[in-house]
């Protein structure tokens, strides 16, 4: 059994046991999140297609810890200006551990 859910404008394929990183949620670390947004579900070959989401169905995920992604590196240049910018960034991330899929 397997469910594509929507959060932060991008979707995962989730399974029960899987662990994701999506991007940061207000949740405490060690709470429990709910995801309502699930696009599609498949239980053994049983295929149900949102439109746009499945109705009644979530997914429930354990919160494990809050972080930061790696760096990413910013760089602007306009040839023969003398404009040089650069600057970086860093995601904050939130590391989910989904328990099960209700249906």
């Amino acid at each position: 059994m397997y469910a594509v859910v929507q959060t932060g404008g991008k979707q995962y394929r989730v399974s029960p046991g899987d662990t994701l990183e999506i991007e940061r949620l207000g949740t405490e670390a060690g709470g429990s999140v709910e995801l309502n947004d699930v696009r599609l579900l498949n239980r053994d070959g049983e295929v149900t297609i949102g439109a746009p989401t499945v109705a009644g169905a979530s997914v429930v995920a354990d919160v494990v810890e809050h972080k930061r992604g790696p760096k990413v590196v910013i760089y602007k240049m306009r040839r023969r200006k003398g404009y040089r910018k650069k600057a970086g960034h860093r995601q904050e991330l939130t590391v989910l551990k989904v328990k099960e899929i209700k249906a």
